[in-house]
């Protein structure tokens, strides 16, 4: 028989055909031995004892096997012949003549860069699907009876095929112990019944009944004995047997002890001798009738030792939870109290080395002059202010309203030295910026509509290395289109300019890439740290990188008569951001495998893309891609480092219960859990920096979404969402970004679309939260304020004060889009105040409203909006025209803030938020705890209240601090002598507090020159 699938949606239908040759009247092949088939290509590696079947290895009387159809393959190049490579297609089968009778017969599916579920049949009759995660291999083992000369398999969905083996159906009975030594040096011996005919036995042992199993080695000969000397005493094991390729028999449970003694007594005192980058040492009491200790580190067994004590070598430098069992002749103890180790190395964030930003805006008042406070500036800086060259003030804050108008200037003065002056700075002409652009020619689709372009989305990032940041557009045809739509749509086109209009590159994605607002989700960050930022999207075969080179097949047209794109390859491609040329392209992750998955069968929902900058090692910015959110989702990770892009992980709802159907239209990142490595916020679940699940709140989907530190007297950060589901219990809600805790919630019972928050009425300490749908308007604590709420577009911080302002749009339903608007807040009159409206420009993305961008691109804390104009000629951007009293710094130096930006762009746009609370009666921002470049390494002394700095420059006192288990310590550092500086000796312990031992700390600080300097020091508390 040949066995032919066919999916609709997500169910699988088998019909039987008969195959063209005619069945060979003996087996070539004898599977009384065991028959083994390695799948994959023609070339691979092919394991030892296996016979190749290629992807090409079509059935044939002559050689009695292969299968009904050429398909694909995927070679991934790890080290295991047999799960390295595999064959891959949607719907295939594979034959194998055999005399009749009944087999075992097993199937290897699995994939090292993703997940996998590849449905079976085996004989015309379904055996369900193999699943296995990213990186791992599922088995089937069952049997089957042949009566027609021939075994059928047939493969299905993601159709992953690594290995099949076939054999007799034997397996060993009667499993059981005979004999354990409960020692320090233990071991089981097993015994079975005979099999008929085996020649030899294979053991396999698991940690669970679960499995996975493990192979422990193969019986003497026929020997029906064997003797694991691995076991480990006060364990249990799961053992089974079985003949070479043959099913597993009955599993037999083991617990290594002797039932007749008495376990031993839980050891006591256990105590942190040190915590250190290189180790954790541990130590404890010796128990009563201990023979060794089992050690757990965060729950996972990690080392087995006789002595009252451990040193845990190199583990993670996060904090970690220990315990720890005795083991004796009568099984395991119970468990030790609890000892939490602190985090011994907290990664240093490398982010833009910026400029001064100076920007000179025309006021009714005069000239307002802003510049950056930086990130990496000492707390006692000041400035000085130059006009043509002549001193006019000389100040604590970053702006100052000029009488008069010229060339500006701006110097930090630090210590009374003053350093450097900024590039300078003339008036701009109008109240605002006009960035030209380059607009694209239109053209025609296949049915012969035609279209032209408009500016959309931007993002901004420092492309060429000079501290300034450019601004990267995308351009949308008119025919664009959202995922319901069908329809032809022109290519997606990103340019890249400097702020006078200079056109840096443009790449056009091309036809093979459908244009709207969630096909393109774009990232511009500098993500291998060489001070120069990339540009990175997905792309098809036909994109046209700056420098006219064509990814993929520039002639294929995968489009179908309705314009959607269902089949083709797809690409992720890294391009340099000073010239737009491809630099790396490989297959695009998650990849679309089959539509149905994802929700729907017409590739809307499988086409639904968001992409994140993060910071997954707290080091430098990963990239995230992902794919789906109202069914499966599924998101990829890659570092891009020294011109090579790598896999951190790959994630799958399909493995996580709870995790389906929770994306929204927009994610964020963020610190959720203090480690220093960033979360991924995706709708009503987030992903640890691992890529593993960190909570879901199960409020499935979502439009909108707002991560921050939105109540500044709830610890950590908080997440504000909206959800779509009826029948949820919330329509809104804010829960704690760490644990998924609901801290309030508002039930609607309808789509609530729209949620905002912003600090906009200083009444009520934190950010208020509002939302569509009469879910009303309330404070950070979920107290309603009022039934009648703001705009719920966005939110920009614009004037002098510390409140934010609503920033929206003036909608035309016959344009499609409407005229920007910024507005206060009047919380006693319920209405808002117009502060500016941007004639003469228009918003994105029809009714959502969005600007281009917004984000603290020039001058002080306060943001710019970048909108386009009516005829897309020039990106329009606004500054402030008020002055502050309050001295920030740039937000673009802030951790959250700054990866806000880089996925500004994705879904439904939402404006960004800081890693702190920003707002009225806010605390002091805590201090920036990053690098613009490499770190220079110190070597450092601390003795008491006297810290040896021994590095290669001058070091800035001011800015020197310690992070002690991952809490930011200012030293109060004052100079003594050359290289040696009087600090707060209290000041780490008082951080460490509850701990004990020698723990390391690491001290960082800068130079005068700008550079960052970073060293460790051990405390013994």
């Amino acid at each position: 028989m040949r066995l032919i699938l066919t999916a609709a949606m997500t169910a699988l239908t088998v019909m039987a055909q008969p195959l063209s040759a005619t069945p060979a009247a003996a087996a070539p092949l004898d599977p009384a031995n065991g028959l083994r088939f390695d799948f994959g290509s023609t070339t691979s590696p092919l394991a030892d004892g296996y016979t190749r079947v290629a992807h090409t290895t079509l059935y044939s009387a002559a050689t009695g096997f292969g299968l009904d159809r050429a398909v694909g393959y995927r070679d991934r190049g790890t080290a295991d012949p047999l799960t390295r490579d595999f064959t891959v297609s949607g719907q295939y089968g594979f034959a194998v003549d055999v005399p009749d009778g009944e087999y075992e017969v097993s199937v290897v599916s699995g994939d090292a860069i993703a997940p996998n579920v590849t449905t079976l049949s085996v004989e015309g009759a379904g055996r369900g699907a193999i699943t296995a995660a990213t990186g791992a291999y599922g088995t089937y083992t069952g049997t089957a009876a042949v009566t027609d000369g021939r075994l059928d398999l047939a493969f299905g969905r993601d159709g992953r095929v690594n290995a099949v083996r076939i054999g007799p159906a034997t397996a060993p009975t009667g499993l059981r112990v005979a004999g354990i030594t409960a020692s320090a040096t233990p071991a089981v011996t097993l015994a079975w019944n005979a099999a008929a005919g085996a020649a030899s036995y294979e053991v396999y042992r698991a940690e669970t009944a679960a499995g996975p199993w493990r192979r422990l080695g193969s019986s003497a000969g026929a020997a029906t004995t064997y003797t694991d000397t691995t076991a480990e005493l006060g364990l249990t094991y799961t053992y089974a047997v079985s003949v070479p390729g043959g099913t597993l028999g009955a599993p037999l449970v083991v617990e290594v002890k002797d039932p007749s003694a008495a376990a031993p007594a839980a050891p006591q005192g256990l105590a942190m001798v040190a915590a250190t980058t290189e180790k954790v040492i541990l130590r404890w009491k010796d128990a009563e009738g201990a023979l060794l200790y089992h050690v757990y580190r965060d729950g996972a067994r990690v080392g087995v030792t006789r002595e009252p004590g451990y040193e845990d070598e190199r583990p993670p430098a996060d904090r970690h939870a220990y315990r720890v069992v005795a083991a004796g002749a009568g099984g395991l103890s119970a468990s030790s109290a609890t000892l939490t180790s602190p985090i011994t190395r907290f990664p240093l964030r490398r982010m833009e080395r910026l400029d001064r930003g100076l920007v000179a805006v025309p006021t009714s008042e005069g000239t307002l002059v802003s510049w950056r406070l930086l990130g990496t500036d000492p707390a006692q800086v000041r400035f000085r202010l130059y006009r043509d060259g002549e001193l006019i003030a000389e100040t604590d804050k970053t702006n100052h309203v000029d009488a008069g108008k010229g060339a500006y200037t701006v110097a930090a003065i630090v210590d009374g030295r003053e350093g450097p002056k900024s590039a300078a700075a003339r008036p701009w002409a109008q109240p605002y910026l006009d960035i030209p652009l380059d607009k694209p020619d239109g053209g025609v689709t296949p049915s012969g509509g035609t279209y032209d372009y408009r500016a959309n989305d931007a993002s901004a990032a420092d492309l060429d290395g000079d501290g300034a940041l450019e601004i990267v557009v995308k351009w949308d045809p008119s025919n664009s289109k959202d995922n319901s739509q069908g329809g032809y749509t022109g290519a997606a086109i990103f340019d890249a300019y400097e702020l006078d209009g200079t056109r840096l590159w443009r790449i056009d994605l091309g036809r093979n890439v459908r244009a709207g607002a969630h096909y393109s989700p774009f990232l511009v960050a500098d993500f291998d740290g060489d001070g120069r930022a990339e540009f990175v999207v997905r792309t098809g075969d036909g994109t046209v990188d700056a420098a006219g080179t064509v990814i993929g097949d520039a002639n294929a047209d995968h489009r179908t008569s309705s314009g959607r794109i269902v089949s083709g390859p797809e690409y992720l491609t890294v391009f340099d951001g000073l010239t737009g040329k491809a630099l790396h392209t490989e297959d695009f992750q998650p990849a679309r495998g089959n539509i149905a998955d994802w929700g729907d069968s017409s590739a809307n929902r499988s086409d639904r893309f968001l992409a994140a900058v993060a910071y997954l090692d707290g080091e430098l910015p990963s990239i995230v891609m992902t794919r789906g959110y109202y069914a499966k989702s599924m998101l990829a990770a890659y570092d891009w480092r020294d011109g090579k892009l790598t896999k951190r992980w790959i994630f799958d709802s399909t493995d996580n219960a709870g995790y389906g159907g929770q994306g929204n239209h927009n994610l964020s990142v963020a610190d959720v859990d203090g480690d220093g490595r960033d979360e991924i916020a995706y709708g009503a679940m987030t992903l640890d920096d691992d890529g593993t699940g960190l909570y879901t709140t199960r409020l499935e989907h979502g439009d909108a979404m707002h991560l921050g530190d939105l109540d500044p007297a709830h610890p950590g950060l908080e997440i504000v969402g909206v959800h779509e589901h009826t029948n949820m219990p919330y329509g809104l809600e804010m829960h704690d970004a760490d644990t998924g805790e609901i801290l309030w919630g508002v039930r609607t019972g309808q789509d609530t679309g729209r949620g905002l928050t912003g600090d906009i009425d200083p009444a009520h300490p934190g950010e208020e939260v509002w939302a569509s749908n009469g879910a009303g308007l309330h404070t950070a604590t979920g107290r309603t304020l009022s039934s009648k709420t703001p705009a719920i577009s966005n939110t920009i911080w614009w004037d002098g004060d510390l409140s934010r302002e609503i920033l929206d749009h003036t909608y035309s339903a016959d344009l499609a889009a409407g005229v920007p608007t910024i507005g206060k807040w009047d919380p006693a009159a319920l209405t808002t105040v117009n502060l500016l409206t941007a004639t003469g420009t228009y918003s994105n993305n029809t009714t959502k409203g969005n600007p281009s961008l917004q984000a603290d691109l020039l001058g002080d804390w306060r943001e710019e909006l970048l909108v386009r104009t009516e005829d897309s000629t020039a990106l329009r951007m606004y500054a402030t025209p008020y002055p502050t009293e309050h001295r920030l710094p740039a937000l673009m130096h802030d951790p959250v803030y700054r990866v806000g930006i880089a996925w500004q762009n994705v879904g439904y746009n939402q404006p960004p938020h800081t890693g702190y609370f920003l707002g009225t009666g806010m605390a002091a921002p805590p201090a920036a705890y990053l690098t613009t470049g490499a770190p220079v390494a110190a070597r450092l002394t601390l003795h008491g209240d006297r810290l040896a700095v021994h590095v290669g420059g001058d070091v800035l006192p001011g800015t020197i601090r310690a992070v002690a288990d991952g809490k930011l310590v200012d030293l109060a550092a004052r100079p003594l002598t050359t290289g040696e500086l009087a600090v707060d000796g209290q000041a780490i312990p008082e951080a460490l507090a509850g701990y004990s031992g020698t723990v390391s700390v690491t001290i960082t600080g800068h130079l005068v020159d700008g550079r960052t300097f970073s060293g460790t020091v051990k405390v013994r508390l």
